[in-house]
């Protein structure tokens, strides 16, 4: 069997976010914005994946990873391959994106270009503004490296004394609350507005910092330290506290990239790898400004509608009555809702409404990430002090997200809400509020599942699925899995939730393997799934044989795909059943959604976790089966859109590199997004006329 590495098979996933900038059929500040988003998608692929191949290779491990790679091999790869998408990156911006902005009324400003009047703009805005943030590091070679900060700009400078040209060197870091770009406006065109790079602005008045001294040069430079710690949970008494340590490791963790421009000064270039001690293969010289992650905020920045796609608003759902309790809903139907086509709000209204509702006794719930303003954190506190039972599972250990949910914690305790910091040796990652109400005397559960995170911002801009049910059986199972991951219990006894790491995986391989049976007996036998990623040793073997005994099998895969689509026979490729295509477009894909042909009578699943031997194996994940007639149509229906697409697909090519899937000749353009946003507005127009056009007469009460 043979697979395709994970990290060459994301790197090109990156690719294919960044060639997004090349199009430019769409606006410009789109392109930007993706720009910026495969900047960002570097900056953690270098903090986690690169990191812990680093922490490998230190330890002196060998261990090959499912491409057969040893972990020195795995960074030698990955080194070729992000030098050229950082290449690409800078043609991109410095032959296509700043030009076309600058066409466009936004200019970004070299200090050569700068206006007397516009130097005494800048010159005000430093002493007020940017100054009193600055704090000078004295470095020498005979002392300790001071405490930089990761993934931020860090101005290097060499300063002469005036008497002795003796030189000494000083570092800068730009605090975040210092906007990367200062923006400027010419008072003879009022449309142009100009921009600078913090960076350029500083050296320009930063020698008033340092009297009886000479600044001779200067140098922007940034690091990336090694973001995989891990908490040692056999040995954490107290979780909480040692998250706290793992985040303070994190700000002195090794630096495993260095980023500075081409042209600089040599001698600032020496100081500062021999002061972080990084080697040339740490090290990323660049073709422009640092940190391209940053012109995300040129991209939204206000203005310039006519450069941005015009907004798709998330519709209300057609199945919801607008002034109907949730409750009385899910009483009689369940809800399938594909965000952020359908909005989110009928979620929020779930947990909002369950924390006035006086019938309702007590809210579980998983919370992994949540938004900045959550409120879903507000209703469970509200909850908690209506005097509700409330429990809330806080996974702490939710990379990036670690200190935030440490902060969630403490606040949702101190309104009386019942914690548990996950659990221990696994990540839970599945996504599940139950509420549980009093019904005339009788017990009744509410559950909603889903395969993304409670985050109302990120809602808006991620493809997800949720599903609201009041079914007793997921209502049971639901409790049971809440008593399992808070009361040590063993995840078991489930009669419909698949769960991880006990049951999906197993499940899953069954599943194939049966499709493969059907396949063997000359019965039409197909597979196909919606993921984030595919990395599975089993699962892809299982789909080698399946596909090998006739299955169809077709796989939507946003990222990490290590499933080879054809193979070696005797010196030629012979093709496999497979079909892998990758989507992006303007919301990053991110439901998990399954489905298995089973003689004609389709089983159809979302779930929480990818195919990745993490989620399987090392999470506490949820899969669920969709048992509704008319929320599986609509499920299938978002799985065959995908293999549709001619405007926003690729191909996956057998050697994990990608090919855009180009319209044929004759064939109507079909663009997946456009095609599901255009669907969830027709039902919430046909639901709003039927509203207008019905008489609902107002009846005496009871």
């Amino acid at each position: 069997m043979s697979f395709i590495n994970r990290e060459t098979s994301w790197l090109e996933f990156n690719q294919r976010v960044l060639e997004q900038c090349y199009r430019t059929e769409l606006p410009l500040l789109e392109r930007v914005k993706f720009l910026a988003i495969s900047a960002s998608n570097l900056d953690e692929f270098f903090q986690v994946r690169v990191g812990s191949l680093h922490l490998m290779r230190s330890t002196g491990t060998r261990r090959r990873g499912i491409s057969g790679l040893t972990p020195s091999q795995q960074l030698v790869n990955i080194r070729k391959r992000a030098i050229r998408m950082i290449e690409d990156q800078y043609t991109l911006l410095n032959d296509q994106l700043i030009p076309a902005m600058t066409e466009n009324g936004i200019t970004l400003l070299k200090t050569e270009e700068l206006t007397p009047n516009q130097l005494e703009i800048l010159a005000q805005r430093f002493q007020q503004s940017i100054s009193p943030l600055l704090t000078p590091l004295a470095y020498s070679e005979d002392s300790l490296a001071p405490s930089l900060p990761a993934l931020s700009i860090i101005l290097a400078c060499e300063l002469l004394t005036e008497d002795t040209d003796e030189a000494r060197t000083v570092l800068i870091p730009v605090p975040d609350q210092i906007p990367r770009f200062i923006h400027l406006h010419s008072g003879d065109d009022q449309n142009r507005e100009y921009l600078i790079a913090v960076e350029d602005v500083i050296p320009l008045f930063v020698a008033d910092f340092f009297p009886d001294e000479k600044l001779s040069s200067t140098l922007p430079f940034r690091i990336t330290r090694n973001g995989d710690i891990a908490v040692q949970e056999e040995d954490a008494i107290d979780l909480a506290g040692e998250m706290e340590e793992v985040l303070a490791a994190r700000e002195t963790s090794s630096t495993v990239r260095l980023e500075y421009p081409v042209k600089g000064s040599a001698k600032l270039k020496t100081i500062i790898r021999q002061m972080l001690g990084t080697e040339s293969a740490e090290t990323y010289p660049t073709a422009g400004p640092l940190a391209l992650t940053d012109f995300i905020k040129i991209a939204f920045s206000p203005g310039y509608d006519n450069l941005r796609d015009d907004p798709w608003e998330p519709q209300a759902p057609a199945s919801i009555e607008s002034g109907e309790s949730i409750f009385d809903t899910l009483a009689e139907r369940d809800i399938i809702l594909n965000h952020p086509y359908e909005s989110f709000e009928p979620v929020l209204r779930f947990i909002e409404e369950a924390s006035a509702d006086t019938d309702t006794i007590a809210i579980k719930q998983v919370l992994y990430r949540t938004a900045a303003d959550s409120r879903i954190i507000k209703a469970l506190i509200r909850a908690a002090q209506n005097g509700k039972q409330v429990t809330v599972l806080v996974e702490l250990k939710a990379r990036f997200d670690e200190a935030r949910n440490l902060m969630r914690a403490e606040e949702l305790q101190r309104a009386g809400v019942q914690i548990v910091y996950g659990v221990k040796g696994l990540k839970t990652h599945a996504k599940i509020a139950l509420v549980i109400r009093n019904e005339d005397g009788q017990l009744k559960r509410y559950v909603h599942l889903g395969t993304g995170n409670y985050n109302e911002s990120t809602s808006r801009l991620y493809t997800d699925i949720s599903y609201l049910t009041s079914r007793s059986a997921y209502g049971a199972d639901a409790s049971l899995f809440f008593n399992a991951v808070t009361g040590r219990s063993k995840l078991t006894k489930f009669s419909k939730l698949v769960p991880a790491p006990t049951h999906m995986k197993p499940r899953l391989l069954e599943l194939i393997a049966a499709e493969g049976k059907r396949a063997k007996a000359g019965e039409p036998a197909s597979i196909t799934a919606k993921i984030n990623s595919l990395q599975d040793k089993e699962i892809i073997e299982a789909l080698y044989q399946a596909s090998a005994d006739g299955v169809e099998i077709r796989i939507n895969v946003r990222g990490i795909c290590c499933l080879k689509t054809a193979k070696q026979k005797n010196g030629r490729k012979e093709a496999r059943n497979i079909r892998v295509i990758s989507v992006i477009d303007r919301y990053l894909e991110h439901a998990r959604i399954f489905s298995f042909h089973h003689g004609g009578s389709p089983l159809v699943f979302i779930s929480s976790a990818d195919w990745m031997t993490r989620n399987l194996d090392k999470r506490v994940e949820l899969m669920i089966p969709i048992e509704d007639k008319a929320s599986r149509r609509r499920l299938l229906n978002i799985l065959d859109t995908a293999f549709k697409d001619n405007s926003n697909a690729y191909e996956i090519l057998p050697d994990g590199s990608s090919k855009m899937i180009e319209r044929k000749k004759g064939v109507k353009r079909f663009r997946m997004q456009e095609h599901l946003q255009q669907q969830a507005q027709k039902l919430a127009n046909a639901r709003a006329h039927e509203r207008s056009t019905t008489f609902e007469p107002h009846t005496p009460s009871n």
